[in-house]
């Protein structure tokens, strides 16, 4: 590594404000709060959100809708998706067949 081109990598105490979970790792992110731990000035930096409180990785994400946006779409506007049997093609063989026989 070339010197004095590289940014401080350093031991930092992240803190996640929802839970008041701490956990150390190494990082370039500075902060003027800092806590001694074994004799050295550690910054503390506080998260809003983390994999610790996150609604998805924590498993209580809500579910908003049961039925989906086009679920929703349809039923409220009447539409309905065309079935097989509903395409033009099919539509005229069945009719066709309906039909009386000429003899």
């Amino acid at each position: 590594m070339k010197p004095e081109i590289h940014p401080d990598y350093h031991d930092v105490i992240f803190v996640d404000s929802a839970t008041g979970t701490e956990w150390t790792s190494r990082s370039t992110v500075t902060s003027e709060e800092t806590r001694e731990v074994d004799g050295i000035e550690v910054p503390i930096v506080r998260l809003e959100i983390s994999a610790v409180s996150h609604p998805f990785w924590t498993g209580t994400q809500r579910e908003l809708d049961a039925d989906g946006k086009i679920d929703r779409f349809r039923k409220r506007y009447g539409g309905t998706k065309p079935s097989v049997s509903e395409s033009p093609a099919k539509a005229e063989e069945e009719a066709a067949a309906e039909a009386p026989a000429e003899e």
